[in-house]
């Protein structure tokens, strides 16, 4: 990926800066008679050395930004990365097929797997053709047949979340937007079979929690989870889009806040730089994450995997009533 075809979030202009300098130099190596290997050398170590400074220190509302990267890899990117024999499933037998929700089987380093997830797209006609990852009613209906097909066949059920939300529209609304989603929370509580659910970017409200109530949680890095988008957060409580900073704040949706609060199971440590500089190596530690945890859910039994699920979640909400 070129320098021009990058976008660049106001905290990485340094670092971008460089990186234009170090493609210039290795343009002009196409000259044998000009060495710059030390300076190459002298500017790829300065390059490290600021994208850790300012990678370890990112805010809230920046890690946002970086969640909601255009080139972070999505859903498609790992199933096709990482899923062999994918087959997609379409429509939820009731209305429609939602394009937002990616459903289907295939084979996760050889172990038969049902995979759901939420589809952004990466350039304007792949987002409108993907309802840049909102899914309608019939998405999370799809979801719930999928999990089914799961259960029945007892396989191990993997769901990358990205999405903002669930769609608002009054179409989604008038087709009962609300029981779809509970009845997807509900199905994942009631399936006999494993579920990891990862958040690979942007994990917003329930339209995320229907696909993440999971025996693990497992969110990267520079990833964002949250009851509510920063800007919807912004306008109910400040009604002020000039507010999401404070918003960001307020929401401890960071993987960090996350893991401190006991909602997620583990941190994936991202690539330096942010996912969307590397996603070969992100897509990897993901994968590398997903078999280490789906290794230790496939030795417990259908009913425990159940139990434990449930108790995870009802635990979760009893310690949030009790901290008020």
């Amino acid at each position: 990926m070129s320098n021009s075809d990058t976008l660049v979030l106001d905290f990485e202009k340094n670092i971008f800066e460089i990186e234009s300098k170090i493609e210039s130099l290795k343009y002009l190596t196409q000259n044998e008679e000009v060495d710059i290997s030390q300076e190459l050398s002298r500017l790829q170590q300065k390059l490290e050395k600021q994208m850790r400074a300012s990678y370890s220190n990112l805010t809230p509302w920046q890690k946002s930004q970086v969640a909601r990267h255009p080139q972070r890899p999505h859903c498609l990117d790992y199933v096709h990365a990482l899923i062999e024999d994918f087959t997609p499933l379409c429509g939820d037998r009731c209305f429609a097929d939602d394009e937002a929700m990616i459903g289907g089987i295939g084979r996760f380093k050889g172990i038969s797997v049902v995979v759901i997830g939420q589809e952004k797209g990466h350039d304007i006609e792949s987002r409108m053709k993907y309802n840049f990852g909102m899914a309608k009613p019939e998405g999370y209906r799809k979801a719930q047949r999928l999990m089914n097909l799961a259960d029945k066949f007892s396989l191990p059920v993997i769901a990358f979340v990205d999405t903002s939300g669930a769609f608002p529209g009054v179409e989604a609304e008038a087709r009962g937007q609300a029981e779809a989603i509970a009845s997807s929370i509900e199905k994942c509580l009631k399936i006999r079979t494993p579920i990891i659910s990862v958040v690979i970017g942007e994990g917003g409200s329930g339209g995320a929690i229907a696909i993440a109530t999971a025996n693990r949680v497992l969110m990267l890095e520079h990833s964002i989870y949250s009851v509510i988008s920063p800007e919807g957060c912004a306008s109910i409580l400040w009604r002020s889009a000039d507010k999401v900073k404070e918003a960001t704040e307020a929401l401890r949706l960071t993987a960090q806040d996350l893991r401190r609060l006991g909602v997620i199971d583990e941190i994936i440590a991202e690539p330096l730089g942010g996912a969307h500089r590397n996603r070969e190596a992100a897509i990897e530690r993901v994968g590398d994450s997903i078999l280490k945890h789906l290794k230790e859910l496939m030795t417990q039994s259908g009913d425990e995997l159940k139990k434990r699920r449930t108790d995870k979640f009802l635990r979760m909400g009893r310690h949030f009533a009790e901290s008020k």
